[in-house]
């Protein structure tokens, strides 16, 4: 049976864990960023899935909300106490690091999923400045030649993953931005108005009522993922301008490609969560069985999934992308 531990019960728990796990089974830990998101509750499901398959035991814990890297930092040491030799962790922050230094010293595998930091041994996820890019292009394309009045509603300050969807975004539509390596956001003229969501909808809902406020003209909007772009289309209603804002995102979750389908978000970049719980998993119990450390970085795929196809843009239409969505089939 799948052993599940929030961050904060784990301390609790940890003395217990090690002894309920029969010799021989491997055991892994998943660290993700928060409990609630969509995209997270899915790779849980993964691992779990990919656990049981494989025989090997699996303990889950997460942060209470993006950039909760206490939490995180929590579970990593109570997971190594508990015996996991395969750590999985959706990084907050970098404030993980030493910790994750502590417990590859003491011969843990520690394997980045989805957001990269310095030291993981292995990093599997999507190549989030492509993701950018794509829906970048698209949001540029669907546009035409109207002068661009851009709406970034972003992560926060600091982040990989946030700073790259962001940077690929404005490079996808043609305009001056940092590279993928970069971790800072760019701006430009054209970006009228940038907020932090934390990935939230209620803050992206906020976000984009304080967008407004500022430039009630905006016809671009460049979300972080789909719950910001989903709070972001509320604000847009109220304010009766949902009709002529391109909200782009991503994330190609099953509601937000039905969101795609309702005409709320115009195209999003679509990744595959369940992909890389089930490679990190099955990288731990090689690790555990014959000693082999994954490495490297590994590409989980990303694809285009549109509302409406756009000329000189490869996309999937939205019946491709609900068949995918998390990488369910």
């Amino acid at each position: 049976m799948n052993r599940t531990l929030s961050a904060f019960a784990l301390a609790a728990a940890a003395a217990l864990a090690a002894p309920a796990f029969a010799a021989g089974e491997p055991v892994i830990g998943l660290i993700t960023k928060t409990e609630t998101n969509p995209f997270f509750v899915k790779m849980k499901e993964g691992a779990q899935a990919e656990a049981k398959k494989l025989g090997a035991k699996l303990m889950t814990a997460s942060g209470k909300k993006d950039g909760d890297t206490a939490a995180q930092i929590t579970a990593i040491e109570n997971m190594v106490t508990a015996g996991a030799k395969t750590i999985l962790i959706t990084s907050s922050g970098d404030a993980i690091i030493p910790a994750v230094k502590k417990a590859q010293a003491k011969g843990v595998q520690v394997i980045a999923l989805d957001s990269p930091f310095e030291g993981a041994d292995a990093l599997f996820a999507t190549d989030n400045y492509k993701a950018g890019v794509l829906i970048g292009q698209y949001a540029k394309a669907a546009l035409g030649n109207k002068p661009a009045k851009i709406a970034m509603l972003d992560l926060f300050p600091g982040h990989p993953v946030g700073a790259q969807r962001h940077n690929g975004f404005m490079t996808g539509f043609g305009l001056k931005a940092n590279d993928a390596k970069s971790n800072e956001l760019s701006s430009t003229p054209e970006t009228v108005c940038a907020a932090d969501t934390d990935g939230n909808q209620a803050k992206g809902q906020t976000a984009m009522e304080n967008c407004l406020q500022k430039d009630p003209n905006i016809n671009v909007v460049y979300t972080i993922n789909e719950p910001a772009a989903a709070g972001a289309y509320n604000a847009l209603k109220k304010a009766g301008k949902e009709k002529g804002v391109i909200i782009v995102s991503v994330d190609g979750g099953c509601a937000g490609v039905a969101d795609v389908g309702k005409g709320v978000i115009a195209a999003t970049s679509q990744q595959y969560p369940l992909k890389m719980a089930a490679m990190g998993v099955a990288a731990g119990v090689e690790y555990a069985k014959g000693g082999k450390k994954a490495s490297g970085y590994v590409d989980t795929g990303v694809t285009l999934i549109a509302g409406k196809a756009v000329p000189g843009v490869d996309s999937k239409d939205v019946k491709t992308g609900t068949d995918l969505c998390w990488g369910t089939k």
